[in-house]
């Protein structure tokens, strides 16, 4: 098989903000932050962390790779999947590939940076007992990690790593109140650290669609009349 060609930073689409949450996103990331985002779905987060993270590791920042961990609730249950470590990985693959396909407008964008080392796909069941540096650490689907989990994932960044975590507290896939919580004890002590940025995206930051943005807003208001 041919050899893929190197992508640059020049290949990668350029994205400017469509919100002024999403303005806020790249400003502080443009200062040095690490970022949370966090809030409604349809706004863009992981796509806009995946951006970023390209742009450091193509562009002029020192790191090497986007390290993308997947923090999604059957991620927990990879190890009774058959096959070897990436084939298990796979199954939860299929959405980043897309991002960066699209990103790079090339459908072998992925395969190119794996090709290269520059991008990398790991799971909440593989993170224990790694150290990742020089490295953009991309955290999706938080809101299905326990707070031991986030716990986990940020204590394996090494040197020279940025942080990006990505969820929405009412997508989450847990029952129980006490593993819910996770998330918002991790964030707790996040929003008390230097060099972290907490951006929380609201209803008119969804920009995937106006159905998704009309069916969010209507489920949240008559879960608030629920309460």
């Amino acid at each position: 098989m041919q050899k893929p060609s190197r992508l640059r930073i020049e290949h990668l689409k350029k994205l400017e903000p469509l919100t002024k949450n999403q303005e806020i996103v790249f400003d502080s990331y443009n200062k040095g932050n690490h970022l949370i985002l966090s809030g409604s779905a349809g706004t863009g987060k992981t796509f806009l962390a995946t951006y970023l993270g390209l742009q450091s590791v193509l562009g002029k920042d020192r790191q090497d790779k986007v390290v993308i961990v997947r923090s999604a609730l059957p991620t927990r249950d990879m190890g009774f999947l058959p096959g070897e470590k990436e084939e298990k990985e796979a199954a939860y693959m299929d959405p980043y590939i897309s991002i960066v396909n699209e990103l790079f407008q090339d459908k072998e964008g992925w395969r190119k940076m794996i090709q290269f080392k520059h991008i990398e796909f790991l799971t909440t069941s593989f993170i224990r007992g790694i150290t990742i540096n020089d490295a953009v650490v991309i955290v999706d689907e938080a809101q299905n990690c326990t707070f031991h989990e986030l716990c986990s994932i940020i204590t394996r960044l090494g040197e020279n790593c940025r942080f990006i975590l990505c969820g929405d507290y009412y997508q989450s896939d847990f029952v129980k109140q006490s593993e819910k919580s996770g998330l918002y004890s991790f964030i707790n002590i996040i929003n008390n650290m230097k060099y972290f940025d907490h951006i929380e995206f609201e209803w008119n930051d969804i920009v995937r669609s106006g159905l998704v943005r009309d069916f969010i807003m209507t489920k949240e208001m008559l879960e608030k009349k629920e309460l």
